[in-house]
């Protein structure tokens, strides 16, 4: 089973850790314990990286939802503007090309059940 790059992170935390803890002035698999840091500065600088973009990517969400919220105020007042409008108004095709039902399109509403048949035996 391959390895997760949260697992992979953990594993260099932790030998790195031990080694700098236990035996800094050691040499293992031919690395110092800077060599190794240096060897290991890539995946370091990626993950930075990820965290970087991530952040930027919460950022113009954010930046996105609130320019939308003005976008949608503009809206709702040109729409009103246009159910204002004396030539337009709520049963208008511009008002209908918006999206809207126009207003002799609407449906009362009302309803009217009907009684059941009765079956008499």
């Amino acid at each position: 089973m391959a390895a997760t790059p949260k697992a992979n992170l953990l594993k260099m935390q932790r030998i790195l850790n031990a080694w700098e803890t236990l035996a800094p002035t050691k040499s293992f698999g031919g690395m110092t314990l800077a060599q190794f840091q240096a060897a290991t500065q890539p995946s370091q600088a990626a993950r930075q990286r990820l965290d970087d973009l991530e952040d930027q990517i919460t950022q113009a969400q954010t930046d996105r939802d609130r320019a939308d919220a003005d976008s949608l105020r503009k809206v709702q007042q040109v729409v009103s503007g246009v159910l204002a409008d004396a030539t337009e108004g709520p049963d208008s095709a511009l008002y209908e090309a918006f999206g809207y039902t126009r207003e002799s399109e609407r449906k009362s509403g009302l309803t009217r059940k009907r009684k059941p048949p009765s079956t008499t035996t």
